[in-house]
Parts: C-alpha cells; sequence; structure tokens
C-alpha cells in the first residue's frame, strides 16, 4: 500500500514538473500588487509599459519601464539559455515577444522612470494608440541592448 501511494506521488510530482516544463517560455502573469522590477525594485504597477524575461526553470523577471529592461540588460547580465523576452503592448496590455515589437518614444509620456518608451505588438496597434501619436520610432537595439540581433 505505501509502494502504491509512493508511485502516485511520484507521477504526479513528474506530471507537474512536465506541465511546466512547456509554459517557460510563454509570458507569465504579473501581479501588480507583488511584483517588483528585476531592475530598481519598485513595484510594476502597469503591464502598460513592463516587460518580462522568462527563462526554463527560473522565476520571470519583471520590469517596470522599458529602460529598466534596457538598463539590466546594458549591465552585462546574460540571459540563460532559452530565455524570451516579452515586452506589453501599450494599447492592449497583451505580451508580445520583444524581437516582434516596435518601440516609440513618447516626450511626455508617462511611464515609471520616466523614459516615455512603450512598445506595440505592431505598426498598425501603434497607429491605434492614441496617447503615442507624436512619438518617434525607437531602434529595437536601443531597448535590447547588447542582445544579438533581436535580442529573443
Amino acid at each position: 500500500m505505501n509502494w502504491a501511494r509512493l508511485l502516485l506521488a511520484c507521477g504526479a510530482l513528474a506530471g507537474i514538473a512536465g506541465c511546466g516544463a512547456g509554459d517557460s517560455l510563454s509570458p507569465a502573469t504579473l501581479d501588480t500588487r507583488n511584483d517588483a522590477c528585476a531592475h530598481c525594485r519598485m513595484s510594476v504597477s502597469s503591464v502598460r509599459t513592463a516587460a518580462q524575461i522568462v527563462a526554463p526553470g527560473e522565476e520571470p523577471r519583471f520590469f517596470d519601464d522599458l529602460s529598466c529592461l534596457s538598463s539590466w540588460l546594458g549591465a552585462g547580465h546574460v540571459l540563460p539559455s532559452g530565455a524570451r523576452i516579452f515586452v506589453a503592448d501599450h494599447r492592449t496590455s497583451s505580451w508580445v515577444s520583444a524581437d516582434l515589437a516596435v518601440f516609440t518614444r513618447v516626450p511626455g509620456l508617462e511611464t515609471p522612470m520616466g523614459s516615455g518608451i512603450v512598445a506595440h505588438e505592431s505598426e498598425a496597434s501603434r497607429d491605434q494608440d492614441d496617447a503615442v501619436r507624436g512619438g518617434s520610432p525607437v531602434p529595437p537595439r536601443e531597448v535590447l541592448v547588447g542582445q544579438a540581433g533581436s535580442g529573443t
């Protein structure tokens, strides 16, 4: 009887571990009441300006402003093997792979660290976001500092 319980418990643990493995490269859910920026340690209070790095077997790293992501990457941090960077679409709050995102700097746009830089899933999403009218394009390499190619 004890062997049966042990096998059942091991099977359950293996199932849990297996389920998490496939999800590790998907964006994590941001908890704006509890998640802190991996760079400045401020609360990540808005998804619209946030970014995250996810890597297999690691907790996600959240950033409250795209400038914090840039600073963290520029400080020489090495992305773990298989890591992906996601940024939030400013208009929809949906997570987007950073290598597909369009970045815009908007003077006067309020962001947590004052960078005024936001991301969008596409130019079409950016064009539908009234808050970024008058902004200027930001090359992905400026946000994804030190990342070969697109950064993911």
